[in-house]
C-alpha cells in the first residue's frame, strides 16, 4: 500500500481513495493502469499512526516540501492530516501543502480554515474554469452547481490563516480568456493563479 511517494522533490501523501467529485478528467478514471497514479488506489485508508510511522523511515532532510496530495481527496480525512501535521512540526521544518478541490467546508460541513493555522503552509485548489456551470459539468460534484461558489469561498476564507493560497488550471484545457478571467478571479480574492502544465499530475 502506498502512502507516500516522491514527485521531483516533494515528499507526498496518500491516505484516502474518497473524493466528492467524479472529474471528467481525473486519473481515477484509469485506476487500474499500471501508473504511478494507479498503484495508488488504497485497499484500506491508513491510520493516523501508520501515516506517521511511514515518515519516521524517511530521511525528511531530502526533500524540499511535504504534500498532501493522492488518489483521492485530502479533505476527506482533513482532521486526519492536521493530527499529521501537528506530528510533523515537531520533526521537521518542512513547508507542508495541501492540494485540493476546495469543498474542505461541505465535506466537513463546517467552516474549516481557522484550523489550518500552524499546520498547513500553501493550500493549492483545482479551480479548473471561471464557469460555475462548466466546472459542475467537469467535476460532477456530489454537491451541486453551488460547489463552486463553496471552493471560492473556502479560498477566500483560508487565506488568512495560511501562508499562501493559490488558484490552479491546466495548461491547454482552457483558452487565454478564461485563463485571464481567472487570473482575474485569484486578483478579486487575494490568491495566487498558476497555469501548470499538462503532464505535471503533481499539483491540483
Amino acid at each position: 500500500m502506498t502512502i507516500l511517494y516522491e514527485v521531483h522533490n516533494g515528499l507526498y501523501v496518500n491516505l484516502t481513495n474518497k473524493c466528492p467529485c467524479n472529474c471528467t478528467f481525473c486519473l481515477r478514471q484509469e485506476k487500474n493502469s499500471s501508473s504511478l497514479y494507479g498503484d495508488l488506489w488504497l485497499l484500506k485508508e491508513p491510520t493516523v499512526d501508520e501515516i506517521i510511522d511511514e515518515f519516521k523511515k524517511r530521511d525528511l532532510s531530502k526533500y524540499s516540501e511535504i504534500v498532501f496530495c493522492g488518489f483521492g481527496e485530502p479533505t476527506e480525512r482533513l482532521y486526519d492530516i492536521f493530527e499529521v501535521c501537528d506530528y510533523l512540526r515537531t520533526v521537521t521544518d518542512l513547508p507542508i501543502r495541501i492540494n485540493t478541490n476546495g469543498m474542505a467546508d461541505l465535506i466537513n460541513n463546517k467552516s474549516t480554515a481557522p484550523d489550518f493555522a500552524g499546520r498547513i503552509d500553501v493550500v493549492s485548489i483545482s479551480l479548473n474554469t471561471p464557469n460555475k456551470a462548466r466546472f459542475y459539468e467537469l467535476t460532477r460534484s456530489k454537491f451541486g452547481p453551488d460547489s463552486f461558489d463553496a471552493m471560492l469561498l473556502f479560498a477566500k476564507s483560508v487565506k488568512p490563516y495560511v501562508k499562501e493560497v493559490v488558484l490552479s488550471t491546466v495548461a491547454t484545457t482552457i483558452t487565454q480568456e478564461e485563463e485571464a478571467e481567472c487570473a482575474k478571479i485569484a486578483d478579486d480574492i487575494g490568491v495566487t493563479y498558476r497555469i501548470r502544465p499538462f503532464e505535471d499530475y503533481s499539483e491540483k
